[in-house]
């Protein structure tokens, strides 16, 4: 906190170590008041030891690499570095590998690759050589390097402090990049290991707000700060009720755009299950439009067991939250505190679906002991399993929906700065700055092509003080 006021750089947090709902973005305290509480092993737990929880930071995607910087100068490069990221085999990569080791020309090495069914290399092993023109010895070595690793990179944010030369815990190397120190363990080691890792993610919407709120500041005389946009404002949530969301965080995809008018989000918390909805754990876990039924009426809420009302009441009866998915788990599979957390790093793994796979069992023999079997277990199994393909903290979604809601509130009532915010922050988002420009001038801003001699090195504004122009 100290560095973003320092410096004047946006940083959210996500996450809280205290059990209740923490959104904070440099100190946001005009948000929607939520009521919910998430659940505490979420971040602490007996069974995590001595283990931090976790840290996250997204920070302006221009200025991320000052943070970063920051951190080496606070705590000097010998105790602090960036965690490296393991690259395994996968079934395609394997294959041109091996065939490349083998003596085979590069053109073959593609067309085999391209050849591959999928799933891991056994999954084309098994079928008869009509359907494919892979040599056996290809495949069989393949399917031995098949999530081996292959090489290691850069991980995208995380960053790990130590009381102690770093050294003397892990082996390390100076980056290519300048400046920069990376571990030879990836994040799950360095996590065993005791050490704390904190993520600095680059965010470009929070670049955006920035130069936004700069822009309505310095052209209208405003005194705006992030945490001091109205909260409740209807006619914001008008616009994104009328799928008016071009550019807004995390709403703006063709899926959120037609899911907005049946939502019809009316407070945070809503945006909250807006930005959860539309992911791969409940779109697989078929859990959209049974909840949109259930918002607009058109289908009774009911609960897959009696036990889990009070988990799934906020959701109308479907889990869309991982925090929701551990307390299914200790609630109706007996699980301990520190195993629904195992569980809930499973669903965030790499290798997500076989630790899932794992921990089935478990979790059906703890179900049969409290009486549900056959396929009401199954359902709920489902629901789990699908958020193997990413689903959303709730802590997460209730972040980013106060960054969605100081979107759409600059959208609507400053269509000018917000524009040339976002174009300021390109490449970001869906759109391109063509779509984004037609975007403002279809809410009445007029813009200007680039002139030489009025033009400034980023976006400005033209205009009379008053409405944006």
């Amino acid at each position: 906190v100290r560095f973003c006021h320092e410096r004047d750089i946006y940083v959210q947090g996500r996450g809280s170590a205290v059990g209740s709902v923490v959104c904070f973005t440099l100190g946001i305290t005009n948000a929607d008041p939520l009521e919910h509480k998430l659940l505490f092993e979420r971040f602490l737990s007996p069974e995590r030891g001595a283990e931090p929880p976790d840290i996250d930071l997204d920070i302006e995607s221009g200025r991320r690499e000052e943070a970063i910087q920051y951190v080496y100068e606070t705590h000097g490069r010998q105790r602090a570095a960036q965690v490296a990221n393991v690259i395994t085999y996968r079934a395609r990569s394997a294959v041109r590998d091996v065939a490349k080791a083998l003596g085979y020309s590069p053109g073959q090495q593609d067309a085999w690759s391209k050849q591959l069914e999928r799933g891991p290399v056994a999954a084309t092993a098994s079928l008869t050589p009509d359907d494919h023109t892979i040599p056996a010895a290809v495949l069989d070595l393949a399917a031995q390097l098949e999530h081996a690793p292959r090489h290691l990179g850069i991980h995208s944010g995380g960053m790990v402090l130590a009381d102690r030369p770093i050294a003397e815990v892990c082996p390390i190397e100076w980056a290519r990049h300048e400046g920069r120190t990376v571990l030879q363990w990836d994040k799950d080691d360095c996590e065993r290991a005791g050490l704390v890792k904190i993520d600095l993610l680059g965010l470009g919407m929070l670049s955006a707000l920035h130069r936004t709120i700069v822009l309505v500041n310095t052209h209208h005389g405003a005194d705006l700060t992030l945490a001091t946009i109205p909260p409740g404002d209807t006619a914001v949530y008008d616009m994104l009720c009328a799928a008016d969301a071009i550019g807004v965080f995390q709403v703006e995809s063709r899926a959120q755009l037609q899911t907005a008018p049946r939502l019809r989000p009316r407070s945070l918390y809503d945006l909250a299950v807006q930005i959860a909805i539309i992911r791969p754990g409940p779109i697989q876990g078929q859990s959209v439009h049974p909840y949109l039924r259930r918002r607009n009426g058109e289908e009774d809420v009911t609960y897959p067991h009696p036990r889990l009302e009070p988990i799934l009441e906020r959701t109308l009866g479907i889990p869309l939250f991982q925090e929701q998915l551990m307390e299914i788990a200790r609630t109706v599979g007996g699980f301990s505190a520190g195993e629904a957390d195992e569980l809930r790093r499973a669903m965030a793994s790499k290798r997500s679906a076989e630790r899932m796979a794992q921990l089935r069992d478990r979790l059906y023999a703890g179900m049969a002991q409290r009486g549900i079997t056959a396929e009401v277990a199954d359902q709920l199994w489902t629901k789990l399993a699908a958020f193997s393909d990413y689903g959303f903290p709730e802590s997460h979604a209730i972040a980013f929906a106060y960054l969605a809601y100081a979107s759409a509130w600059l959208k609507r009532w400053y269509p000018a700065a917000f524009c040339a915010g976002l174009l300021d922050a390109q490449p970001m988002g869906f759109y391109s700055p063509h779509s984004l420009v037609q975007d403002a001038r279809r809410h009445g801003v007029t813009v200007h092509i680039p002139d030489l001699n009025g033009s400034g090195a980023g976006t400005i504004l033209h205009g009379p003080d008053g409405p944006d122009t």
